[in-house]
């Protein structure tokens, strides 16, 4: 049932507030985004039983009918300007996902509903193919993953982020690609011809090599040891694969940094990264339901260490310092990521991607004066 916070409400005098745990899903509430003027949360009220199991939750496919498919990016503390995705929401469920505020925008949840009703880009390709063409676009690799998934599962049947990698390789665009699923692999004979012209390379995500805390904390990604298989087949394969340790949780999976990195270098990674965790907006109220249903021994030193990494708050914006924190916990995490590549050996050159190749289809090749 659902309650609205509004004045003389009764519902909400006597109400018993009910996690909504789903099977599969990350959230454990629905509550309303901050530009909604009512706010509702679902209640129990005393009609159903508090231990009774919900129904699983079904996905919801909505069209996102934009006009255009490039985003451009202007953040200092980012190696990219540009970036695709073929996806609102994200099915993976990930419970941190910085991205989740963005429902809000479409007067939706950034708790279930961002994970249980994604919009999908079904023009994709054809706009990109027209942004491409534009006289005036000049060529930079083009990121992918950077916000929501582009294989998250629903893309076994919409197929776009196959179809946006087909057009860039037709106009030999350079792309990097960051996702937690095995479903790359799918496309690994597109990635490997582009990966031998300069033009493709992978990372991959991985939280944490313990498939009880994922299976709570991203619950429909790829598991962990399914992940750096991933990383073996895109190495064996040509590719360039990194790994990516993000984000650092404080005290539930930063104990683990090094294990990943030498778990992913054994796997075959040559770069690695991270980021420490980020809750900006309505990620940090949920995140905290997740910490109390999930972790409730840990929920308090884990936020604390957050804070304490952040400034006394949840989450810091300021360029240069949004993706570190800072504190003695941040330098900390800083110091060993920094210790444990430089003794697995990763890091230890610039992959350059090749712009130079870049032709829109029909385009003449370029002529030498005397040839």
């Amino acid at each position: 049932m659902t309650g609205k916070k509004s004045p003389g409400n009764p519902l909400h005098a006597h109400a018993v507030l009910r996690p909504l745990v789903f099977k599969g899903r990350g959230a454990i509430s629905n509550h309303s985004g901050r530009f909604d003027h009512l706010q509702h949360a679902d209640i129990d009220d005393g009609w159903s039983n508090l231990e009774q199991d919900l129904a699983p939750l079904a996905t919801e496919v909505l069209i996102d009918s934009t006009r255009s498919i490039i985003n451009w990016v202007k953040s200092p503390d980012i190696p990219f300007d540009r970036s695709i995705n073929p996806y609102r929401g994200c099915e993976h469920g990930c419970i941190y996902c910085f991205a989740r505020p963005t429902h809000t925008y479409l007067g939706l949840s950034a708790g279930l509903d961002f994970e249980s009703r994604i919009l999908v880009k079904p023009d994709a390709a054809r706009l990109l193919r027209k942004e491409l063409s534009n006289k005036n676009y000049r060529c930079a690799p083009m990121a992918m993953g950077t916000n929501t998934d582009p294989y998250q599962p629903l893309e076994r049947q919409q197929q776009l982020t196959r179809q946006i990698l087909q057009v860039l390789a037709e106009f030999k665009h350079p792309v990097s690609i960051v996702t937690k699923a095995a479903m790359v692999e799918r496309d690994i004979d597109i990635l490997s011809e582009m990966a031998r012209e300069g033009l493709a390379q992978v990372f991959i995500s991985v939280t944490t090599l313990s498939n009880q805390i994922s299976r709570t904390l991203e619950p429909r990604a790829a598991a962990p040891q399914r992940r750096l298989e991933t990383i073996r087949r895109l190495h064996a394969a040509g590719i360039p694969v990194g790994v990516m340790t993000a984000p650092v949780i404080p005290v539930l999976t930063d104990p683990e940094m090094e294990e990943i990195l030498a778990a992913a270098h054994d796997a075959g990674a040559a770069s690695a990264g991270y980021v420490l965790l980020r809750l900006p907006l309505e990620v940090a109220p949920l995140f905290e339901e997740w910490l109390q249903h999930h972790y409730p021994l840990k929920a308090s030193h884990v936020m604390s260490i957050i804070r304490q990494s952040r400034g006394g708050q949840n989450n810091q914006s300021e360029f240069h310092e949004r993706m570190r924190g800072k504190g003695i916990f941040a330098d900390m995490i800083r110091q060993r990521f920094k210790l444990a590549t430089k003794k697995l050996g990763l890091n230890q050159r610039n992959l350059e991607m090749n712009a130079g190749l870049f032709r829109p289809p029909g385009k003449p090749e370029q002529i030498g004066l005397f040839d």
